[in-house]
């Protein structure tokens, strides 16, 4: 999972700092979806039904291309897009072959304080958890 971490942020390129906030803004979206999306044998429950990683993440990104100009940031994303059902309210969940269950929201969350802190916008403060 690290390398494909590491290699998600070489190919999604550029420098924080070097890019506009929407730049920089749709690379953290997509990387959370390439997170869901990587997971291998894990599964995607929303609304009562389990979906494998791509399947969700193409719902993911159906999901962002509706909401519009709702999603800015990253952050924006995770709360309107990859949380909760936007039709039962009830949250999305992953399910992980050793039985674990973790909310999407905590899940995407964690990735993308790795992905802040690869990209130099944050400093790490404690190891975030680990879900996979």
């Amino acid at each position: 999972m690290r390398s494909l971490f590491a290699l998600l942020v070489l190919l999604l390129g550029g420098l924080a700092h070097a890019e506009s906030p929407d730049v920089l803004e749709g690379r953290r979206i997509e990387y959370l979806i390439a997170s869901i999306e990587s997971l291998k044998n894990a599964e995607f429950v929303r609304n009562g039904s389990a979906y494998d990683a791509h399947a969700a993440a193409d719902h993911l990104r159906l999901k962002r291309q509706k909401a519009g100009s709702r999603v800015a940031t990253a952050e924006d994303f995770i709360r309107v897009c990859a949380s909760v059902s936007s039709m039962s309210g009830a949250p999305y969940q992953i399910r992980f072959t050793d039985g674990r269950l973790v909310t999407s929201e905590s899940f995407l969350r964690a990735r993308l304080v790795e992905f802040d802190i690869v990209e130099g916008r944050q400093r790490p403060v404690a190891a975030p958890p680990r879900f996979s």
